[in-house]
Parts: structure tokens; sequence; C-alpha cells
């Protein structure tokens, strides 16, 4: 679709910043109890854990700071998430039956954002200007 081509850029920081934010929703579920929270029985390298990298790491992905390591790292939590949380529990790799499609989703947004950089609005490209 050619109309799009000079939005590219806009659309990528858009998906970049969204990306984030809905991360930094799953780490704030899990950190601070918020939406829901998660069930009491959820182990503390879960709650904790996984829920640190996913608030600090939404918070960063969405404003663009190092987001090449940091999408890195928050793809291979997912990708551990995937395996631990759904593959191991269910004895099931398919992610529609086991749940751990979001996982999956995840885990490869992460891993084209972290190929791919920050691109425009971003405090990454902010700096990279200043220097």
């Amino acid at each position: 679709m050619t109309f799009l081509k000079p939005h590219a850029e806009k659309i990528y920081a858009l998906l970049r910043i969204i990306a984030g934010a809905l991360f930094l929703l799953h780490g704030m579920q899990k950190v601070f109890g918020m939406f829901g929270g998660v069930p009491p029985e959820a182990p503390p390298f879960i709650v904790y854990g996984a829920g640190g990298i996913e608030l600090v790491a939404g918070a960063l992905i969405a404003v663009g700071l190092f987001t090449a390591p940091v999408a890195f790292i928050a793809s291979g939590e997912m990708a551990i998430a995937f395996f631990m949380g759904h593959v191991m529990q269910t004895k099931n790799i398919n992610p529609l039956e086991n749940h751990g499609e979001l996982s999956v989703f995840y885990c490869w947004i992460f891993l084209f954002i972290a190929a791919h950089g920050a691109g425009i609005w971003s405090v990454d490209a902010a700096r990279a200007k200043s220097t």
C-alpha cells in the first residue's frame, strides 16, 4: 500500500510506543497488583522478576530510551514466558491451545524493535541529534 509509505516511520513509532505502554501495564499488574493483579499463588520470580522487567522495559521502550538492548531483553523474557509459563505447564506447544499467543507476539515484536531501534519520537533519537 503505497499511500502508507510516507507514514512508515510514524506508524513504527506508534507501534513501539503502544507495545511499550501495553507491556508496562502488564508490569504494573504484576508488581503493583493493578488491573486485577496476579493470582496469589504466583511465584515471586514471576511477580517481581518478570513484572519488574515488564514494568521497566515497557516504560523504556515506550519513551524510546536504550530501546534496542531493552527490547532484546523483553523479547527474551517473553520467549522464556512462553516456554516456561505456557508450554511446560500445558505440555502443548500450540500457542492457541496453551494461551501463549500474547507471549509469542510480544517476543517477536520486541525482537523486531531490538533490530530496528527506537526510530523517531524517541529519547534515543533526541540523544543522537544532540551529539
